[in-house]
């Protein structure tokens, strides 16, 4: 192979691998190197597995309301960790196969081992180095351990470990309140673990709506105990850890560290592109076109520590990839923001945050899901939705959520923001009954009753009954 090339991907990630494949739609002259295990982080160690545990957690937590629907018998019901990992690594290992078919047939062009660079256009990985017209940095990501705990860290998990484990202890802390944090706890206490959740921030969840967060806060300590605001500091005594935060401390066997990713760039050789970087080690980057500075490299996914979410990633991996085999760059516009918390209830924010709105020329609609009336159904019955919205057009601008279903309510929410629509063109929708979306509904009604009185023949006036039956 050529040592001049086209195209250099370094990582084989969601966002090098959709780099790589609109890299191979136009050159056959690249390379992509690999540092560790090839797949994906979110089907290793990431999304995949973490859902499937908590579709057990979910499963096993379901017969505690069984009793409300007249069903006996859930006190004989138990579960069996080890054969609830040993699916999760099952199921695992097959999403993980299906992103590493990607690159079996590249031969020479894929390349395992810890790549550096050396300059603008150049890479050494296993002591040859490269050449290439661009280069395309996707290197991911890596959990956050503090240093002070590498004494005992035979104590503690993180996400890339604990699918691995043969069985669970019996009393864990699980320490960062954000939404790994978050899923894990729940699905780790549903599954009959004594957890104890820390985080440092009164929020959690990635939330900056503080009602909603005090609405997820009052559903998820009913399952297990949270304490915010404090950081958490850990001590081993007696082959057990201390975990400490102001004025509460427990002693668990195991500690899951959920303290977020940090990218992989230590080492990377950043500083040989010769431009500044931030307090973080990394360069300025165009999100737009995935461009650093005006260099022909280019940096996507958790590797430019904008949004660790694979959605996101393969996006920009897709634009890198575009714009590494271009004269100029292509200038993308870039999607609406969704994140999402998968516990029960979902956590969901999407559009325009709370702490980013000018609260002088925004409306907010609300609704709690506690009497909605498919909720209660369903003993869902938990959460509240918030909406906002401009105060003179009434244009949708972003939600928060912790609600039943509320990943399906934020796909549609994302949508109507992407599309510019306002609280009365969303009111047009249909909204059969009874379903959840009722209470999204009454949101927007919410909202409607603030804005300008519309045409009286119009059916985004049409009233609710204040009836929990048929509303």
């Amino acid at each position: 192979m050529s040592k001049i090339l086209d195209v250099i991907i370094l990582g084989a990630g969601t966002a090098g691998l959709a780099a790589l494949r609109e890299v191979r739609k136009r050159t056959e002259k690249f390379l992509i190197i690999n540092d560790g295990p090839w797949g994906t982080v979110c089907a290793r160690v990431g999304c995949m597995p973490s859902k499937a545990l908590i579709e057990a957690a979910n499963t096993f937590h379901r017969r505690t309301a069984f009793l409300e629907f007249g069903i006996h018998g859930s006190d004989s019901l138990q579960v069996n960790i080890s054969e609830v990992l040993r699916r999760v690594r099952r199921l695992r290992d097959d999403f993980v196969a299906g992103t590493t078919k990607v690159t079996t047939d590249l031969g020479e062009r894929a390349i395992s081992g810890r790549a550096r660079l050396v300059g603008p256009n150049r890479v050494e990985v296993n002591g040859q180095e490269w050449s290439a017209r661009n280069i395309i940095i996707a290197t991911g990501s890596s959990p956050v351990i503090p240093q002070a705990w590498n004494s005992f860290k035979h104590h503690i998990l993180t996400t890339d470990t604990l699918f691995e484990q043969e069985t669970l202890p019996a009393r864990m802390a699980v320490v960062g309140m954000g939404p790994i944090g978050i899923e894990m706890a729940q699905a780790l206490s549903r599954l009959g673990i004594e957890v104890v959740g820390f985080g440092r921030s009164p929020l959690f969840a990635g939330l900056t709506d503080p009602h909603v967060n005090d609405a997820a806060t009052v559903s998820l300590t009913e399952e297990w105990p949270i304490y915010l605001g404090e950081k958490a500091e850990l001590v081993e005594m007696n082959g057990k850890i201390h975990v400490r935060a102001g004025s509460n401390e427990v002693i668990v066997d195991s500690v899951l560290a959920a303290l977020g990713r940090d990218p992989n760039i230590r080492n990377l050789g950043l500083e040989s592109l010769s431009v500044p970087l931030d307090d973080h080690g990394l360069p300025p980057i165009n999100p737009n076109t995935m461009q650093v500075a005006d260099l022909r490299v280019f940096m996507a996914g958790d590797a430019n520590a904008r949004s660790a979410l694979l959605h996101e990633a393969a996006d920009e991996g897709h634009i890198a990839g575009i714009n590494a085999t271009r004269s100029i760059p292509l200038c993308f516009s870039r999607r609406t923001p969704l994140a999402m918390v998968f516990s029960d209830p979902n956590i969901a924010m999407v559009g325009s945050r709370y702490d980013a709105l000018d609260h002088n020329t925004t409306l907010i609609g609300e609704v709690s899901f506690s009497n909605q009336g498919r909720a209660r159904l369903g003993q869902r019955n938990k959460g509240m939705l918030r909406l906002y919205a401009q105060a003179d057009s009434g244009r949708l601008l972003g939600a928060e959520m912790c609600a039943p279903a509320g990943e399906h309510l934020a796909h549609l929410l994302a949508l109507a923001i992407d599309r510019s629509l306002s609280v009365r063109e969303l009111l047009r929708m249909p909204f059969y009954h009874p379903v959840l979306e009722e209470g999204l509904r009454t949101a927007l009604r919410n909202l409607a009753a603030q804005l300008p009185v519309g045409n009286g023949s119009d059916l985004t006036m049409c009233e609710a009954f204040n009836l929990e039956a048929l509303d």
